[in-house]
């Protein structure tokens, strides 16, 4: 019983997501988390004002259901499943951080100097995260896609759009981790 606490290796996580990707494949759906925002706003009532959200959201239901069941998931897995939440990390990498400021990298998942409440209300934080939070929806919705949805989804269904995007996203990732981010820390 003890595995169960443990990280599971690349040859248990990969076939379980081919596996789900398998099923989405013959059910006629693929996967992609961005567009749970566009079933999230029709919910709410977005489709009187836009037609782009005027659609049958009911078919997207079980999206919804993805989302729930990861954030569950991930809930139960920190919780209940961990022993140890030290992230293992490089020591080079930890350095470099804390030449940066950070000098929870490598004991927890999310730096408090980043994402503590305390950090939250300083307005270098929150403008990073309300710029980067609008790139990323604008670049999601701009690629028809997010990076799980292009990734794992139209990767495997062979889509060459879903190539470029990928493409385009690490190479955004280098960008922003080698030239931008040192500037924003």
């Amino acid at each position: 019983m003890n595995w169960i606490f443990e990280p599971w290796p690349w040859y248990i996580g990969g076939p379980m997501i081919a596996l789900v990707m398998i099923l989405l494949l013959f059910s006629g759906k693929s996967f992609g988390v961005s567009s749970n925002l566009r079933t999230l706003c029709t919910l709410c009532g977005a489709g009187k004002n836009n037609d782009f959200f005027d659609f049958d959201w009911k078919t997207q239901r079980w999206n919804l259901f993805i989302v729930v069941g990861a954030i569950i998931g991930g809930w139960i897995a920190i919780h209940w499943l961990t022993i140890d939440a030290t992230v293992h990390i490089h020591p080079e990498t930890i350095a470099k951080l804390n030449d940066f400021k950070i000098a929870s990298a490598g004991s927890a998942y999310l730096p408090e100097e980043l994402f503590s409440v305390n950090a939250l209300i300083q307005p270098k934080v929150l403008a990073s995260l309300a710029v980067g939070g609008f790139l990323v929806g604008f670049g999601a919705r701009y690629a028809g896609g997010c990076t799980s949805g292009h990734a794992i989804s139209g990767l495997s269904n062979l889509e060459l759009v879903s190539l470029y995007a990928v493409i385009g996203f690490f190479i955004g990732g280098l960008l922003m981790n080698h030239f931008l981010l040192p500037y924003l820390l």
